[in-house]
């Protein structure tokens, strides 16, 4: 990988590093509102809030994605950091719930403007190389999931020790992003002629939402996302705090900060290193394949997690035992995201002057799978608990497991490059 690659992603970590930890304190900030002064905060706020910053990345993305291929792909992703600096500034500052609303559509508007020029950037920067390409998009799922991961293992620790004066502090995080794209990265070959080309207008880009390879795409990916989302949204709001209404579920009953972020540790080292084993996987293994895993890994993840919640007065062995098989669950899981991703990539190889608009689909999918992981999570954990949480969770994965099989056997019709345009000629 050339030097701009590697900055790419070096800011990718970062700038996730900042949402994930922005997403994880406001976890806490909510939770412990009325002693900030604030008024109290339920699971279903919580959900809303994680949806708002969704919604504003699925509105945006699409709208970031064209302003990229028309600018330049480096130049709008300079924009993210901004907009996230200035969303963590206002969350120190205010205990309002309306601003802290606010602060999430800021927050939604960073990455929308960061994820399509990035994307774009790589699809760009790999094109033609198919190997650069496998590792180019493993890599970017395993900056923007690590990035996620420790902002989520540094929050419990950091608001502990400091508690709103973190958001200042995760501020000049977003500034250290905002340098590395200025100064790590240049335009990619082909830039300037991609900018000049002549690009896809608004009914162009409806035309392939509506493909069949993307509707077909989009609601595995969707549920897989909302899946994930649903635990992004909710988990260290409901383990940071015992909850009487479940008394008999061993994971309901709080949780200090270090029991969390030794946990979240190792959440992190397991996906991480699925992400890195199914990414090497993607020259010997179709990508509907490796999707498939993940899906059945997720099931396995959930049935582990409910012997897990109800293992109260059992001997420690089984706790140990479902804890061990959950880990094998989540390895396999991590397949599913990347693979999704290289399907995408190879879609765009039809229209090389649109890259970030068609990558900017990403987003969008991302977008509708965490809105609606969010709502159904913030329900689902008032309802049942952790329990309610992994009962939706399976839900979500049998919906992607629906139109698997159909996409599968359209898959080999995917690559833009060894198959017939399905949109019709790209444009010049």
């Amino acid at each position: 990988m050339d030097r701009s690659l590697v900055a790419v992603l070096a800011g990718t970590f970062t700038l996730r590093f900042s949402t994930g930890l922005t997403g994880a304190m406001l976890g806490l900030y909510l939770a412990d509102l009325p002693e900030h002064g604030g008024q109290p905060v339920d699971a279903t706020i919580v959900g809303l809030f994680a949806a708002t910053f969704y919604l504003a990345e699925l509105v945006l993305s699409p709208i970031f994605g064209i302003l990229s291929d028309r600018l330049g792909h480096h130049r709008v992703m300079l924009y993210g950091p901004v907009f996230g600096g200035i969303a963590v500034v206002l969350t120190g500052l205010t205990t309002q719930l309306p601003i802290l609303g606010a602060t999430r559509l800021l927050e939604g508007a960073s990455t929308a403007a960061s994820v399509p020029s990035i994307l774009g950037f790589i699809a760009l920067a790999t094109a033609g190389n198919e190997l650069l390409r496998g590792r180019a998009a493993a890599r970017f799922e395993g900056a923007t999931l690590a990035g996620l991961g420790v902002g989520f293992i540094v929050a419990p620790k950091l608001f502990e020790a400091i508690g709103p004066t973190a958001f200042f502090l995760n501020a000049l995080i977003y500034g250290v992003s905002f340098l590395i794209y200025l100064g790590g990265v240049k335009d990619p070959a082909g830039e300037r002629e991609a900018v000049a080309a002549r690009h896809v207008g608004f009914s162009r880009y409806l035309e392939l939402v509506r493909s069949a390879h993307v509707l077909l795409l989009a609601p595995t990916w969707i549920a897989v996302n909302a899946s994930i989302g649903l635990w992004f949204s909710q988990s260290l709001f409901q383990f940071s705090q015992p909850n009487p209404d479940f008394p008999e579920q061993v994971l309901m009953r709080g949780f200090d900060a270090n029991q969390i972020t030794l946990a979240a540790i190792a959440i992190a080292v397991v996906f991480g290193a699925g992400l890195l084993y199914w990414g090497n996987r993607f020259k010997s293994m179709r990508r509907t394949t490796i999707i498939l895993y993940g899906i059945l890994g997720g099931a396995v993840l959930v049935g582990a997690g409910l012997g897990v919640n109800h293992s109260g007065g059992l001997p420690a062995i089984v706790p140990l035992g479902a804890g061990l098989l959950a880990g094998a669950g989540l390895f396999v899981l991590a397949g599913a995201t990347p693979a999704a991703l290289g399907l995408l990539a190879d879609i765009s190889e039809r229209f090389p002057g649109d890259r970030g608009a068609i990558m900017g689909l990403y987003s969008v999918f991302l977008a509708i799978g965490q809105i609606s992981g969010s709502l159904i999570g913030g329900v689902a954990a008032d309802w049942g608990g952790i329990d309610g949480m992994l009962l939706a969770t399976f839900a979500l994965l049998g919906v992607a497991l629906v139109p698997l099989s159909r996409l599968r056997e359209q898959e080999h019709h995917i690559d833009g490059v060894e198959s017939p345009a399905f949109l019709g000629d790209a444009p010049p």
